[in-house]
């Protein structure tokens, strides 16, 4: 079902309305999953651009949901494209590491391997609870509200997760 005249995204007005009612709270959503004010408001922007460029195609009622998703989906983009920066880094710079232990070194790399293969084999749902919850110390109240779910969903969400991590590496 497509806009009505009257409500048209393409229309400025109605996309400033939608824009000012939305934008800081989009701003905090994207602040609250990367933690960065101005990775924040560079999703939120390009969000907003991405909006204005589908106007046409996105019915005023779920413009809300869409925005958010889009916040999500773009944050998601950019952890993985930082993951692959990370490991290229990590597998091109030589550090002197001469002062430590060399079997500690390894024992690290190969435990911070395998976290993060566990981490990984989570599911969507449990991963992103599992991340806002020991990376970015939210409660399970403020996880439950930024995903729209209950309580009890996060807390078994994360009690999945967990299980899942003791499974893949033991001694954990």
């Amino acid at each position: 079902m497509k806009n009505s005249d009257s409500e048209n995204l393409c229309k400025e007005p109605t996309y400033k309305a939608f824009y000012t009612s939305y934008a800081q709270g989009a701003k905090n959503f994207a602040l609250y999953k990367c933690g960065d004010e101005a990775q924040a408001l560079d999703l939120t922007q390009e969000a907003f651009v991405k909006i204005w460029q589908n106007c046409a195609d996105i019915d005023l009622s779920k413009a809300k949901t869409y925005l958010f998703t889009t916040i999500n989906n773009l944050f998601l983009n950019a952890v993985k494209h930082q993951k692959v920066m990370l490991n290229f880094e990590k597998n091109n710079t030589k550090e002197d590491r001469s002062f430590q232990d060399p079997e500690y070194i390894l024992e690290e790399k190969e435990f911070k391997a395998q976290l993060s293969r566990a981490i990984a084999n989570l599911t969507e749902a449990q991963r992103e609870v599992f991340l806002m919850n020991r990376v970015d110390g939210k409660k399970y109240r403020e996880i439950a509200e930024t995903l729209d779910l209950s309580v009890k969903a996060v807390e078994k969400r994360m009690s999945q997760a967990l299980a899942s991590l003791r499974e893949q590496i033991p001694n954990i």
